[in-house]
């Protein structure tokens, strides 16, 4: 599977109090706040940028991961997340292992179905290992979906 790092997503409580503290002491750039809400999870988040690197910081408002939040607290990183050129191909490559590509709910995802509220083409593989998950995206869409966060 063709794959590139992307970012990791962390875990905050307070969004605008994460931003400033990371804006002030590594001067991050801080994309706007965004919102993705869909099948009872509903966050807040915005992607730090510091040179080439990034990282979410993710304010859970409902769901999976505010539950989550209030039993490991903030700062958790739970989510490793990676892009490839081809989501579809990406996909197929999981289904043909035996891996069932979930939503980010943990229900399955059906090909058809890789659009996300954010307008990426997104899959995430099951949970294996406790919280940890693993989500690849679109890379091109991906890229797009940042640039426009820091317009």
């Amino acid at each position: 599977m063709d794959l590139k790092f992307s970012h990791v997503d962390v875990l905050v409580n307070n969004l605008e109090e994460a931003c400033a503290y990371y804006a002030q002491t590594l001067n991050a750039r801080i994309s706007k706040t965004l919102v993705w809400e869909r099948g009872g999870l509903h966050v807040r988040y915005a992607i730090a940028l510091i040179g080439q690197e990034r990282f979410m910081l993710v304010q859970p408002l409902a769901g999976n991961l505010r539950e989550l939040l209030d039993s490991s607290g903030e700062g958790m990183i739970y989510r490793h997340c990676y892009s490839t050129p081809d989501i579809e191909k990406a996909y197929d490559e999981l289904m043909v292992a035996g891996v069932q590509p979930e939503d980010e709910n943990g229900k399955p995802l059906a090909r058809a179905n890789l659009q996300s509220p954010s307008g990426t083409r997104i899959i995430w593989l099951p949970k294996r290992f406790g919280h940890f998950s693993i989500e690849i995206l679109e890379d091109k869409a991906l890229e797009a979906f940042v640039e426009a966060a820091f317009s």
